[in-house]
């Protein structure tokens, strides 16, 4: 994907791909909410948001559930930049699964969301 972005010429790090993603897809979007679910700490989510709000892919709004932080939304280039984006995507989703069965691509889902699973979980202790 990373190379499909380089050859697409996207303006966009890779870091900033993925948080606009968020922006973009979850709920009740704030600062805080991508740090936790990327696992980053909420400065450098921070400055991610400074550049997106810069670049004018992404807005702020008041959020009236927390009058400390703010709700995160597209701005319609954000949503132009996130469809081609996906149409990145794509291309690269069919690349990579270029001569395999359907049930292949469904068999390696399964075993890598079964490692990320174990990846998430506790530890196994040392034997």
């Amino acid at each position: 994907m990373v190379q499909t972005i380089r050859d697409a010429n996207l303006p966009l790090p890779g870091t900033h791909v993925r948080i606009l993603k968020a922006v973009c897809y979850v709920e009740a979007c704030t600062a805080r909410r991508i740090a936790q679910r990327m696992r980053r700490d909420k400065a450098q989510i921070t400055r991610v948001l400074n550049d997106l709000l810069e670049a004018g892919l992404i807005s702020k709004a008041c959020n009236p559930a927390d009058k400390r932080s703010q709700l995160l939304h597209p701005t319609p280039a954000g949503e132009a930049m996130m469809q081609r984006i996906q149409e990145l995507e794509q291309q690269t989703l069919t690349r990579m699964t270029r001569d395999l069965t359907q049930a292949e691509v469904e068999h390696f889902i399964r075993i890598a969301w079964h490692m990320t699973q174990n990846l998430e979980g506790e530890l196994p202790p040392d034997s």
